[in-house]
């Protein structure tokens, strides 16, 4: 075993949670501190701590970081899962819900680089090893469009380029309500919840982030949406549409009603990236790709239409 190391929480870090002031002084993400921390390997003041314990100026800590669990890719083909496009440098695929982007620990489940290896792509080579190729990620219980890089150039360009916000991101989304006004801007920075490591929220020093959405249908008690992302934070749309206290259809994480859920037969959120755009990051030429709602959304938004 690898000897702890041992730090003073400074006054700058006083109440924070452990996972955050870990991370903060060691300089690593905040699921390895809550690895850490389940593996007994985090230690204030002499007794072992949890994630989301709160630590005080003045303790002392010891941790022990040894070797990081990782997650590679695991070949597998994805049901359901479809390449739209695909050249020397880019593959645009439209991901089905219940695929995660890219492995990571504690998901078995099929992922986009995991299908597209089963398939035979070859993809770049840049980024962390399970992430090698991905610029851009949709969560699991996201269905729709997505690029993954398959050379070295392609992936520094679109990388840069989602940086730059010059990427069109579309989705379409149905929500519980109706929001007021019809069209708007949502800009409310997003962050860990502080007391739900697996959720975002609203919080102070969150990361700015900013959605416009636009009304494109309202039904009885519910709205469809256009949303184009101007950030791309975790959960953003789920977040910002529950922050308005519209949530989407489907989504009990951040409020949905799981009543309404299931009398509309849906699993998971409505919520679909219908639309992607961006200029080509070797031709230079501007190009778009659409998808279709798949059938479990377009059962539904047929069930509100005709309430």
């Amino acid at each position: 075993m690898s000897e702890p190391r041992v730090l003073l929480v400074p006054e700058g870090l006083e109440g924070e949670r452990v996972d955050t002031a870990v991370s903060r002084m060691l300089g690593v993400s905040r699921s390895r501190v809550a690895e850490l921390a389940a593996d007994g390997s985090v230690v204030v003041d002499g007794q072992v701590a949890g994630k989301s314990d709160r630590i005080r100026a003045g303790s002392v800590l010891e941790v022990i970081l040894g070797e990081p669990r990782t997650a590679t890719v695991q070949p597998m083909i994805a049901a359901g899962l479809t390449v739209v496009y695909d050249d020397d440098d880019i593959v645009v695929i439209d991901k089905p819900v219940g695929v995660a982007a890219h492995p990571s620990v504690g998901w078995s489940g099929p992922t986009v680089l995991g299908h597209l290896a089963a398939a035979g792509f070859r993809i770049s080579t840049s980024g962390v090893p399970e992430r090698q190729g991905i610029v851009q990620r949709l969560d699991v219980g996201t269905s729709g469009l997505m690029v993954v890089a398959k050379s070295e150039i392609a992936y520094s360009v679109l990388k840069q380029a989602f940086r730059s916000r010059t990427v069109d991101k579309t989705y379409h989304t149905l929500v519980q309500g109706h929001p007021d006004p019809f069209t708007g801007t949502i800009d409310a920075p997003i962050g860990r919840h502080p007391s739900a490591e697996y959720k975002m929220a609203i919080t102070a020093n969150g990361r700015h982030s900013v959605t416009h959405y636009d009304t494109l249908d309202a039904f009885v008690g519910s709205t469809l949406l256009e949303v184009h992302l101007e950030t791309g934070r975790t959960h953003q749309i789920r977040v910002h549409m529950a922050a308005i206290h519209h949530p989407c259809v489907g989504d009990p994480m951040y409020g949905g009603d799981p009543v309404l859920a299931a009398r509309l037969g849906l699993e998971r959120q409505w919520l679909h990236a219908v639309r992607l755009g961006f200029v080509h990051p070797v031709r230079g030429e501007y190009v778009t790709f659409e998808s279709d709602y798949p059938d479990d959304l377009r059962h539904a938004l047929d069930m509100v239409r005709d309430a």
